[in-house]
């Protein structure tokens, strides 16, 4: 079993999680906003996001959860914002939901618990999200050191 990453592509969390994914050649794809909007414009093309027509962030980030098996929140200190929101209709849709704070946890300890947390539900497609990067300018390097970690950890258990 291969682990799926799905995000919205947002900058910040987001775009870290699935940089990581196509780095390691890891399947990974999401939800995006129409027009494939973002903080810093258009989602490149490079990311195989698909655009839910007419949608937003909100709603992106509903279906993301509904099409995931279960989310990973991960932000300095409690999810804010659109990571509110997201944990928010995680709760609704009776999804597992795992949140991380950076502020107090390596990323090679989130990693660790991701990977507990994703044995545990029998997760196969894993909603990564968290803050852009606006708002905490070191979420990326931080989600993205996680993701590879996570991974590599996924891939070492599935040998």
């Amino acid at each position: 079993m291969s682990l799926k990453i799905i995000t919205g592509g947002q900058t910040g969390a987001d775009r870290a999680a699935l940089d990581a994914a196509l780095e390691l050649g890891a399947p990974c794809g999401g939800w995006c906003p129409g027009g494939r909007q973002a903080e810093d414009g258009p989602i490149s093309d490079h990311y195989p996001l698909t655009e839910l027509p007419g949608a937003g962030y909100r709603q992106r980030t509903r279906q993301n959860v509904i099409d995931s098996d279960a989310t990973l929140i991960v932000s300095f200190g409690p999810p804010e914002n659109g990571s509110a929101k997201t944990a928010r209709y995680a709760h609704l849709a009776n999804k597992p939901l795992l949140i991380i704070d950076a502020k107090t946890t390596t990323y090679e300890s989130a990693a660790r618990a991701a990977q507990e947390f994703i044995n545990k539900h029998e997760v196969e497609t894993l909603n990564i999200a968290g803050p852009r990067s606006s708002k905490q300018s070191a979420i990326y390097n931080y989600v993205k050191r996680m993701t590879i970690e996570l991974l590599s950890l996924c891939a070492r258990s599935n040998e």
